[in-house]
C-alpha cells in the first residue's frame, strides 16, 4: 500500500503541475465547459500523442468537472493561480481518500488488470456519466456524476503508473 500512495502521490504532482502551467498560460478558460467531452468519438485518434498525456488530460479534465460541479452556478472567472490549486488538491484529496478505501477492499487488483482494461472501465464510465446526465443526474440505485469522475482519475492514475510515470 505504501508503494501505491508513493506512486499514486507522484502521478497526481506530475498531473497538477501540468494544470497550473496550462493556468498560467490560458487562464481558467476551461470554466466555460460545462461537461467532459468523449474522449474517444471515432474510436482513434488523428493526432498521436501517446497515451500518457492522454490520461494526464482525462485527469485533469475529471478535476476541471468536479469543480465545475462543486461551483455550481458559480459563474466566476477570476481565479488567482493559487485559488485553483488549493481547488484541485482539494478534489484530489477526496480522490485519493477514495482509492485508498476501495484499494483496501479490494487489495489493488488494479496491478494485474491491462491498461486496455483499464481504459475499457473509464470509457464505460464517461457512457455512465452522460447517461446521468442525460437524466438530469437523476440516478435510482447508482452512484452519481461525481463517483463516475473520481473512479476515472484513479484508473488513469492507476494506467499512468503501469506505463511507468510514477518515480
Amino acid at each position: 500500500m505504501q508503494q501505491t500512495e508513493r506512486e499514486y502521490r507522484s502521478v497526481i504532482a506530475r498531473c497538477q503541475d501540468i494544470f497550473t502551467k496550462k493556468n498560467q498560460d490560458y487562464g481558467p478558460s476551461w470554466r466555460i465547459l460545462q461537461r467532459i467531452r468523449t474522449i474517444q468519438e471515432k474510436g482513434f485518434s488523428k493526432v498521436q500523442e501517446g497515451e500518457v498525456p492522454e490520461f494526464i488530460g482525462i485527469i485533469n479534465y475529471c478535476v476541471m468537472a468536479l469543480i465545475q460541479s462543486e461551483l455550481g452556478d458559480d459563474r466566476r472567472t477570476d481565479f488567482t493561480a493559487d485559488q485553483l490549486t488549493d481547488m484541485y488538491n482539494a478534489q484530489m484529496q477526496e480522490v485519493i481518500e477514495l482509492l485508498f478505501n476501495k484499494n483496501h477492499d479490494y487489495g489493488e487488483a488494479w496491478r494485474d488488470m491491462r491498461v486496455s482494461s483499464m481504459t475499457d472501465i473509464i470509457l464505460m464510465k464517461l457512457f455512465r456519466i452522460k447517461q446521468i446526465e442525460d437524466n438530469e443526474g437523476k440516478t435510482v440505485i447508482s452512484e452519481g456524476v461525481k463517483a463516475g469522475y473520481q473512479d476515472i482519475i484513479n484508473y488513469s492514475v492507476f494506467c499512468l503508473i503501469k506505463l511507468g510515470i510514477a518515480e
